[in-house]
């Protein structure tokens, strides 16, 4: 990570754009990667080049993933949602009695 008052050069930036991208940075280091993006050719041609292939990845594996997989991590999310919302009522099994 870079000092937000420090110029960035290609290097830093580059190696911030899966953090932007996954939109895991602050707001103030967005903006400081934005600007560097929005003036340096180099760099904005291989953030656009990156954030079309994550889209592509997504896509690609959104569409291969079986139906009877999603329907499981479906109900496995839910299931840890309940189990760790606090103060909820629990029969000893680990289910919530709702």
């Amino acid at each position: 990570m870079t000092d937000d008052n420090t110029p960035l050069n290609c290097e830093r930036a580059l190696a911030e754009v899966y953090t932007f991208l996954d939109g895991e940075l602050t707001d103030e280091k967005r903006r400081h990667i934005a600007s560097h993006l929005e003036s340096c050719t180099t760099c904005f041609e291989a953030f656009d080049f990156q954030t079309e292939l994550q889209m592509v990845i997504s896509t690609k594996a959104r569409d291969q993933v079986p139906e009877t997989l999603r329907m499981r991590i479906a109900e496995k999310i839910s299931y840890l949602r309940i189990e760790t919302r606090p103060n909820h009522p629990d029969d000893g099994h680990g289910l919530s009695q709702a």
